[in-house]
């Protein structure tokens, strides 16, 4: 055996081995390692003791590694032991199941690559030795820790870490040969999970049907279809002015603290009963505020469609940064089964932010505001995996509703520009509109929706008309004639219909509005025959006259809600119930 310094072959074991056992091992080595480029001369084969192994050996080839050691084999049965826990049924033996896993199991060499760890710390690990991983590869430490590989050089690659590298003592690692993944199935639904697709709600484990790549291709434009299909918020300002459809990326941008997050749990309220599931990605937000929206969410039954994926600002940053690439995976999962799902991720500030972190740690060259020159890939490979799909594959949409925190307004800054021009459209929340009391503080300047009136039924395409004029003139003439007192007529009339528009649009959090209330109240305030309604009274009545219509037309509800339609005759009997309830309103007060 040729002793020249080359490929490294090293026997662990705790029997000595015989030399009839030497020269097969031997044999398989040049067998399985030597080629064109590699003669047995280039091999340094070595045999050392390794009491800890309890028994068997360990045959170490380079970064390849045959484990046939007692602890070795302990680790495999431990592994099925692991497998048992979590699928066996509260009823079943679990005596007679452990029994018959012990008779099949049959105990073979293990096989993997392996490297080791040269430094890890804030989440990040460099790994030498292993020449052939590949980006996004799954590796597993000696500990148990998980990582993904995240960044390839000549001589190691950068791995970010799934736990706590803290916990990282033994510094052996292996590839996996597997990209990261997520359990998907409709037993999600209804429950809290982490990044990583594990249950984090105290329930019991579920049963996954099957695993889905964090990471997959968008589809092809002949996938998709066009965005035709309304899907409702249940708020006003929005429903009337930038609808939304089945399949659309709506941006819901603005300050914090200005009511982004209750907008997205309102559209999800909104869609009990419509055959939506729904996904909330939480990223980078406190476990007690988690807490508190799940409970919200309990609360109007809306957690029986939808499921949480939550990374806290606890959680490391590689943690937050798979986070709404998981909730995505679950979301295909629904929308391959022809179903529409909704998603939100709240926020992708946050998002960029952990991103930029692990960035920084990995020593990749910081472009604008820090962030690396891929930023924008980050967030547009996550987006345009939402889409409705062709009637051929099944139907299914995804739609998301991505959130942005902006500073001091400024929605010109790296990242808002970045996914505004990602999305089809934006609902801009104003700070100033927010602290004068309209709530929800939509802009209906800066926002927009790309898709328009394709995603607004007939009725409602009908009913708000000019409502977004409407409002425009008004806040433009309110700030001309806020030092003017001598105003005419029509100025005052057209000041006052504005004010009243304002007021109508004003809507309690968590209180979604049904399609037929809303267009009912459009079309009425256009008419213009509650103007003479004072403006602090105008809610008020609007409650009054649409529990009358609800209760008493429901023939006209019944064709907004299900047909989505207004015909002439319903829409001037609406406005004629309105004028006598005005008149009758008035006289009481």
């Amino acid at each position: 055996m040729s002793k020249k310094p080359g490929f490294q072959v090293v026997l662990y074991y705790v029997t000595a081995p015989s030399e009839e056992q030497l020269q097969g091992i031997w044999n398989f080595v040049l067998g399985k390692y030597v080629n064109e480029d590699r003669s047995p001369e280039d091999i340094d084969f070595s045999v050392e003791y390794d009491e800890s192994l309890g028994g068997g050996f360990i045959l170490k080839c380079g970064n390849e590694v045959y484990n046939w050691s007692t602890r070795g084999r302990l680790g495999q049965f431990n592994e099925k032991l692991q497998s048992i826990r979590k699928n066996v049924g509260a009823d079943e033996d679990v005596i007679s199941i452990l029994r018959t896993t012990t008779d099949e199991f049959r105990l073979a060499a293990r096989f993997r690559r392996s490297g080791y760890v040269t430094s890890a710390g804030d989440g990040i690990a460099r790994v030498k030795g292993l020449e052939r991983a590949e980006y996004g590869e799954i590796l597993i430490f000696s500990s148990g820790i998980k990582g993904m590989v995240q960044d390839i050089r000549k001589d190691d690659c950068g791995v970010i870490l799934f736990g706590k590298d803290s916990e990282i003592r033994v510094w052996e690692v292996a590839r996996t040969g597997m990209r990261a993944g997520v359990p998907v199935g409709d037993a999600l639904v209804g429950r809290v999970l982490n990044a990583l697709g594990e249950p984090i709600d105290g329930g019991k484990p579920f049963e996954a049907e099957g695993y889905r790549p964090i990471e997959s291709p968008a589809p092809s434009i002949t996938a998709r279809q066009p965005v035709d299909t309304p899907l409702e918020t249940g708020i006003l300002s929005i429903d009337s002015m930038f609808p939304i459809g089945r399949g659309q990326r709506e941006l819901i941008i603005g300050d914090r603290q200005t009511g982004k997050t209750s907008i997205a749990i309102d559209t999800i309220i909104n869609q009990k009963g419509k055959g939506v599931k729904c996904i909330y990605v939480a990223i980078g937000q406190k476990a007690s505020t988690i807490a508190k929206l799940v409970n919200t969410l309990r609360n109007a039954g809306a957690m029986d469609y939808t499921v949480v994926v939550s990374s806290t600002a606890s959680d490391p940053a590689p943690l937050q940064y798979v986070a709404p690439y998981s909730g995505t995976s679950i979301a295909e999962f629904f929308m391959n089964k022809g179903e529409d799902v909704l998603i939100v991720y709240d926020d992708l500030s946050k998002h960029a932010v952990a991103y930029r972190a692990l960035s920084l740690l990995l020593e990749r060259s910081p472009g604008r505001e820090a962030y690396p020159g891929d930023v924008f890939y980050l967030h547009s490979r996550l987006l345009e995996r939402s889409a409705r799909l062709s009637d051929e594959l099944g139907g299914g949409s995804i739609t998301a509703l991505p959130i942005i925190e902006t500073q001091a307004g400024d929605v010109s800054a790296y990242i808002p520009t970045n996914v505004i021009s990602i999305t089809d459209g934006q609902i801009y929340l104003e700070s100033d509109l927010f602290f004068l009391g309209f709530r929800p503080a939509v802009n209906v300047g800066l926002s927009v929706s790309r898709v328009g009136g394709a995603a607004q039924t007939k009725a409602m395409k009908k009913a708000a008309g000019s409502v977004r004029i409407d409002l425009a003139q008004y806040r433009e003439m309110e700030v001309f004639t806020q030092f003017s007192s001598d105003l005419d007529e029509a100025t005052k009339n057209q000041l006052r219909h504005g004010r009243l528009l304002m007021e109508l649009l004003k809507q309690p959090i968590g209180h979604p509005r049904p399609t037929a209330d809303q267009v009912i109240a459009l079309t009425v305030v256009n008419s213009g025959v509650i103007d003479t309604v004072p403006v602090e009274m105008v809610r008020e009545f609007m409650e009054c006259y649409l529990k009358k219509v609800r209760e008493e037309e429901q023939t006209i509800v019944h064709d907004i809600d299900l047909l989505g339609v207004l015909n002439d005759d319903e829409k001037y009997f609406l406005v004629q119930k309105a004028q006598e309830e005005v008149t009758e309103f008035m006289s009481i007060r």
